[in-house]
């Protein structure tokens, strides 16, 4: 049974759930803090939690189902529990079921709109593994799926959403984005461990379209782009010294996470990816809610 529970896990890569769900977080605690001046409720900050999970989680499996014929060619990604037959179809579709219910209950007990508004997530996470078939623009639909963790969990708080937007509505759209290009960032310097075979199999990402040296290029860019996102969000938010001091340490991993992939070699990548990104994402939880939180006194 542990040895079922550890496969499933591996293979909706649970521990990658470190990359975006702070972000919701982040924007349930922004919302309370913001309009309430308190903390979330324990209740919806547990709701969040699964309903992220069960985005995620679909999302990955879906992504692994649609991609499982390619997978199997892969040599990299061969001995993966779908293409290996470590797991079943009927295994697979149950995940998927078990996590869109964890998705839609959750935003069901969270409040309407958080409802009315949870089948966009499936749809895109359906498009991304089809795009990668026809365009490079995927590493930012990828982007754009983790992207909408901050809004979801500001939705959670509020319930509302305005147009045309306030100035805090306009915060989260600064992190939707910000989430987006760093996603869109680091997924193009993943993508270069499949260069050869994607290049093989006429298969889209940005380093097979453009090239390995100005694929890097435009993961930096996109980066860049995220920084001055938060630099946005800084103003709009009206952030203090914690919080620049958070965009240094974030700036400083982005510097590193470049430094260690080179166009010549990719051996760090993995590295650059998870353990790197994971720190990135919970500095940006901690250093915004600590210096909103000591704003408001």
């Amino acid at each position: 049974m542990l040895a079922k529970l550890k496969m499933y896990s591996d293979f909706v890569v649970l521990k990658h759930t470190l990359f975006a769900i702070p972000f919701a977080y982040l924007g349930a605690f922004l919302g309370a803090i913001l309009t309430t001046g308190g903390l979330p409720e324990l209740r919806i900050l547990f709701w969040v939690g699964l309903a992220f999970l069960g985005a995620r989680s679909a999302a990955m499996v879906l992504n692994n189902l649609i991609d499982r014929n390619i997978d199997a060619k892969n040599p990299r990604t061969a001995d993966r529990e779908l293409p290996s037959g470590q797991i079943t179809m009927k295994e697979v579709w149950a995940i998927i079921i078990v996590s869109y219910f964890l998705l839609f209950f959750s935003s069901y007990k969270l409040n309407p709109l958080c409802l009315m508004l949870a089948p966009i997530i499936p749809i895109t996470s359906i498009i991304y593994p089809y795009l990668k078939r026809f365009s490079p623009v995927s590493h930012f639909v990828l982007g754009l799926n983790l992207g909408y963790a901050p809004v979801g969990g500001w939705l959670a708080v509020t319930g509302v959403f305005s147009f045309p937007f306030d100035w805090q509505e306009f915060a989260m759209l600064l992190l939707l984005l910000a989430v987006t290009f760093w996603v869109g960032g680091f997924d193009i310097i993943y993508s270069l461990l499949d260069y050869d075979f994607d290049k093989k199999e006429g298969l889209y990402s940005v380093p097979t379209f453009f090239g390995v040296e100005k694929a890097l290029m435009f993961s930096f860019v996109s980066h860049i782009l995220m920084l001055a996102l938060l630099v946005g969000l800084m103003f709009v938010l009206k952030l203090g010294f914690i919080f620049k001091i958070g965009l240094v340490v974030i700036g400083l991993l982005i510097l590193y996470e470049h430094s260690l992939v080179k166009a010549e070699n990719f051996t760090n990548i993995p590295v650059a990816f998870f353990n790197v990104n994971a720190v990135v994402s919970l500095s940006m939880l901690f250093f915004t809610v600590a210096d909103v939180m000591v704003r408001i006194g």
